[in-house]
């Protein structure tokens, strides 16, 4: 009986030696901070439904059962996977007058019928707007320069439409240059305004979470700082720094002060509750506008999160996100 207990013990101690090693953290202790704006573009996984419109004295979709943030993924049993794809296939059947769709919704796949509805020109209504991808701006958070993984935002981005995350299939960061900035006011956010180059892609993004996006840099990283990544028991109320752009390409230093830090495990994206205190920064754009969301925070010389929200009715006031669960998340 002793023999029987000490083996079942060996195998639990064997168990946990194993499962230990898998929980293991692996990003660096020193991160490349961004700082930099960045466009970003992300394709989603099928064509989803952001409106509905009337056909005929009729709801089309309605009377299909489809609803706004339903996830169109197939057209008469084929795949598709974007609005091309779906113009394509309705164009082939639509000698039928109606057309099988598949799609997801809540993670369940379901399946309906959709009436086509030709106008004068032998044009096919659906009665659905539909969109397959996304484009904006934000600010890089952090690049990992042993594994050049990638972070940014410290949020999620949401399909404005349905108000649901964007379930990705790929996207791209490509540089971006700031051309003005719209200052915010109390209860109005402001923004900043920017053009793209296309042609100069800096990564592919893999992951849209609640924590921020994530994927893989492929820009260059010749001379840029290391960071050493503070844990949350590092940071402090006080000083601290947040890197950002106004103008251009040209990374800047503005002072805030950390009010207040939320250490709780249930809180992972506003775990820094900050102030503006740089004057110049206050003078230029009234507060944190839209587009600095993932701005590095930066203190004693580490990198400790960035910045995720504005203060809507304070917005000299803002959110920030910790530093580590950025990088637990864009492990996972």
């Amino acid at each position: 009986m002793l023999f029987k207990k000490l083996k079942k013990s060996f195998q639990l101690l064997l168990l946990s030696l194993f499962i230990i090693p898998i929980n293991a953290l692996a990003y660096s202790d020193y991160l490349v901070a961004g700082g930099e704006n960045v466009g970003i573009e992300i394709n989603s996984k099928g064509v989803m439904i952001v409106g509905l419109y009337k056909v005929e004295n009729t709801y089309p979709a309605t009377d299909a059962g489809l609803k706004v943030g339903d996830m169109i993924v197939t057209i008469n049993d084929e795949n598709i996977s974007n609005i091309e794809d779906m113009v394509a296939k309705i164009n082939q059947h639509k000698s039928e007058g109606t057309i099988k769709i598949g799609y997801r919704r809540d993670d369940k796949l379901k399946n309906t019928n959709l009436k086509l509805y030709p106008d004068q020109n032998e044009v096919y209504k659906t009665g659905l707007y539909v969109k397959d991808s996304i484009s904006g701006i934000g600010t890089l958070t952090f690049i990992d320069p042993g594994t050049h993984l990638f972070g940014a935002l410290g949020h999620e981005i949401i399909e404005k439409a349905t108000g649901k995350i964007l379930e990705i299939k790929d996207g791209k960061i490509f540089e971006s240059s700031v051309t003005s900035v719209n200052p915010s006011t109390n209860g109005v956010p402001g923004e900043k305004n920017a053009e793209f180059n296309y042609e100069k892609v800096n990564g592919t993004i893999r992951e849209n979470t609640s924590q921020g996006i994530f994927g893989n840099y492929t820009g260059n990283l010749d001379g840029r700082k290391k960071y050493k990544v503070a844990n949350p028991d590092q940071v402090r109320r006080g000083s601290a720094k947040i890197l950002t752009v106004l103008e251009g390409q040209t990374i800047e230093e503005y002072e805030i002060s950390i009010l207040k830090i939320d250490k709780s495990t249930k809180q992972k994206t506003k775990n820094i509750v900050f102030e503006i205190t740089d004057q110049d920064l206050l003078e230029k754009t009234g507060g944190i506008v839209q587009g600095m969301s993932g701005s590095p925070i930066i203190q004693d010389d580490s990198i400790i999160g960035a910045v995720t929200h504005v203060v809507v009715d304070n917005p000299g006031k803002g959110y920030g996100i910790f530093i580590t669960n950025m990088l637990e998340e864009a492990e996972d």
